[in-house]
């Protein structure tokens, strides 16, 4: 099969390609393992719906970015409390996995102690992109020492979140510099090499998908952050319910 050099262009369909993953694993009649980080219960909502039926998925719970921990805590005991009651939690008997808490890293990931200007970068910038990597850059390394054939993130469910950055560095996490150009600018990985986890493209947030995290929210009261999570989108004027 052939596959292309990457460009540069912003113009690929992650939903589209998500859909022709899908595609391929209904046919094959089987359910890969996925290694999928979480960032809160109210975006892990939707995504759980829409995969865990292809999927036998694992969440991981790893953002040493937020603050303060009293809101790192409510937002990990609003997941597992929805995962109690959670039709697709249950039916498809998804699993958590919480890693330890410790914010040193997320800002030694951002640099700030040497860069200061970092913290006044706007949503989606710079410090976001150093965010999403570190987060990312954890779910690629458990997936790969334990053994799953995907990983993935529920961040790019948020219409604040770039899903442009996030597949990109997921895409480079796994050493893909080619792909393959499908119809409705979908694109194509090539199958992952033995004994590492492959990514899984999306952006969520199509196909009414942060419509749906809404709904669910209601459905099941969820509490629905403020702020994206850091210290510095606290202190920003980031809109609210992300």
């Amino acid at each position: 099969m052939e596959y292309l050099q990457k460009s540069s262009e912003r113009n690929h369909n992650y939903q589209k390609s998500l859909e022709n993953v899908i595609s391929k694993i209904k046919k094959s009649g089987e359910r890969p393992s996925l290694c999928l980080h979480a960032c809160c219960g109210p975006c892990s909502s939707y995504v759980l719906e829409y995969l865990a039926k292809y999927f036998v998925v694992t969440v991981l719970y790893y953002n040493p970015n937020i603050y303060p921990a009293a809101e790192y805590e409510r937002r990990l005991s609003e997941l597992q409390t929805l995962y109690t009651h959670f039709p697709p939690v249950l039916e498809n008997r998804v699993k958590v996995v919480v890693l330890p808490y410790d914010p040193e890293e997320y800002y030694s990931a951002i640099n700030v102690r040497n860069e200061p200007f970092i913290a006044e970068e706007p949503e989606k910038g710079e410090r976001c992109h150093r965010c999403y990597e570190l987060r990312l850059k954890c779910t690629y390394n458990y997936a790969k020492n334990n053994g799953f054939d995907y990983f993935c993130t529920t961040l790019s469910i948020s219409p604040f979140k770039d899903a442009e950055q996030i597949n990109s560095i997921g895409m480079e996490l796994t050493g893909t510099t080619e792909y393959r150009s499908l119809k409705g600018n979908a694109i194509e990985l090539p199958p992952a090499k033995d004994g590492d986890p492959a990514w899984l493209i999306s952006d969520f947030k199509k196909n009414g998908g942060f419509r749906r995290s809404l709904e669910l929210s209601e459905e099941y009261n969820l509490f629905r952050q403020e702020y994206c999570g850091c210290v510095y989108s606290k202190e920003s004027k980031t809109p609210k319910n992300v």
